[in-house]
């Protein structure tokens, strides 16, 4: 355990339910690969051990990239965030006597209201705040508890109960939007996570320097020669077909320089990562559905408080790479709506480790384009001061996701959640 006053470093989670999601997640997403129709290695040494980029499909792409439209960034927060500690209901007496060592002053809290305010590590995020661009839906969740990390992110990332369809919601979506750039669907990382999966094709890359077909930077003659072998039909050819269509495309982003705001992002995997993104967009390759993952969130130890701990580090990297993303974005910012999302929240009272346990309820950040911000959404259903208290979930994360998605994007709810009557939240204008 850290003490008190220490400097943390990063770890595993020290979760064995997180360390076995992590390692079924790996393997389920290259299963997943071979089972939607294929990948194709690409980047340094084409099946080596360098940075890769799949392209995973089900059927072919064969419509024009769309430059101007929506974009939807799916940030997920791996590991389930305390979203008791990110918005502080400082307003619920329960709060601070479940809390007493970790809880966060009220008179530290940025935008804060009767009930609730903001932990002071998100300060960068203070200007999109004040000014409507960001706001955060509290208690939502969903509908019933899930403290398996495993299941939980198939869970909300399927975002179909009861369906036997191994297909997840932002797949679906990008079978209703009308563009079809091979990158239309891209998550940025090593994997293709559940919300991605399904019929519809995905482009999945680790750097936008590294999404580029091995060998063929000096010769063309190979990427011909590719190509040619692999113009049959059928699936496989597809995949591959898309996976290299997809690294050209990228050629776009590749050439195009950081934004003037780039030293302002955080040297962390999330801070990259969302540079990457912002190189995507403003490329315009078309990339209508890029998901990021931030992890670290399972904090059973350490939490920590204001002076010491991983809250204070992975909040203080959130913040701070959502800023510099947006700053990044430039012009480009008026399409870009960001959404945070996690497997379930924490337990309401802290435990002996300075930190918190598997709980429920939780908290989301929407951000950017069409965001009511600048205030806190959501109906509360207050806390409970013991072990075994969870905040309740009163939002299904669906609405959330069903107003950014109807909105910005105009599609229908029946196809992207399929059998689900959403609630109103009022997040989006």
């Amino acid at each position: 355990m850290t003490t008190p006053g220490s400097t943390p470093t990063s770890r595993s989670c020290g979760c064995p339910d997180y360390d076995q999601a992590r390692t079924l997640l790996s393997r389920r997403a290259v299963l997943g690969t071979a089972l939607a129709g294929g990948a194709i290695a690409l980047g340094p040494g084409l099946g080596g051990s360098g940075p890769r980029a799949y392209a995973v499909t089900g059927r072919p792409a064969s419509r024009l990239a769309s430059t101007t439209g929506s974009v939807l960034v799916l940030l997920s927060l791996r590991g389930a965030a305390d979203g008791l500690s990110l918005v502080v209901p400082h307003g619920d007496p329960a709060y601070y006597a479940a809390r007493p060592r970790i809880g966060v002053p009220h008179t530290a809290l940025l935008a804060p209201d009767a009930m609730f305010g903001l932990h002071p590590a998100l300060a960068p995020l203070l200007p999109m705040w004040s000014a409507g661009q960001l706001a955060a839906v509290h208690a939502t969740g969903m509908a019933t508890p899930n403290r398996s990390h495993f299941a939980a992110m198939e869970a909300i990332e399927d975002a179909a109960p009861g369906s036997t369809a191994r297909n997840g919601w932002l797949n679906r979506l990008l079978g209703e939007l009308p563009g079809a750039s091979p990158l239309q669907g891209t998550a940025m990382g090593n994997q293709i996570p559940t919300s991605l999966f399904g019929t519809n094709p995905a482009f999945v890359v680790d750097r936008v320097n590294d999404a580029k077909v091995a060998g063929t930077e000096e010769d063309g003659r190979r990427l011909a020669s590719l190509k040619h072998a692999w113009k049959a039909n059928g699936l496989m050819g597809q995949a591959v077909r898309d996976a290299i269509a997809g690294a050209e495309t990228f050629g776009a982003a590749r050439d195009l320089p950081a934004g003037t705001p780039a030293t302002a992002y955080p040297g962390t995997e999330l801070g990259k990562a969302l540079s990457d993104v912002s190189r995507i967009v403003r490329s315009g390759v078309g990339a209508e559905v890029i998901t990021v993952d931030q992890g670290d969130w399972d904090m059973h130890t350490d939490l920590g408080t204001l002076e010491w701990g991983d809250m204070l580090r992975n909040a203080g990297d959130l913040a701070s790479s959502i800023a510099a993303f947006f700053a990044d974005l430039g012009p480009a910012a008026d399409r870009v709506t960001l959404v945070t999302l996690s497997e379930f929240g924490r337990r309401v009272k802290e435990n002996d480790d300075y930190g918190t346990d598997h709980g429920f309820g939780n908290v989301m950040f929407v951000a950017g384009a069409g965001v009511k911000g600048g205030q806190y959404y959501g109906s509360w259903p207050g806390l409970t001061d013991s072990l075994d208290s969870d905040l309740l979930v009163t939002t299904d994360y669906r609405s959330v996701l069903t107003e950014v998605v109807t909105r910005r994007f105009g599609v229908s709810v029946a196809q992207v959640f399929p059998g689900f009557a959403p609630q109103t939240v009022g997040v989006m204008a």
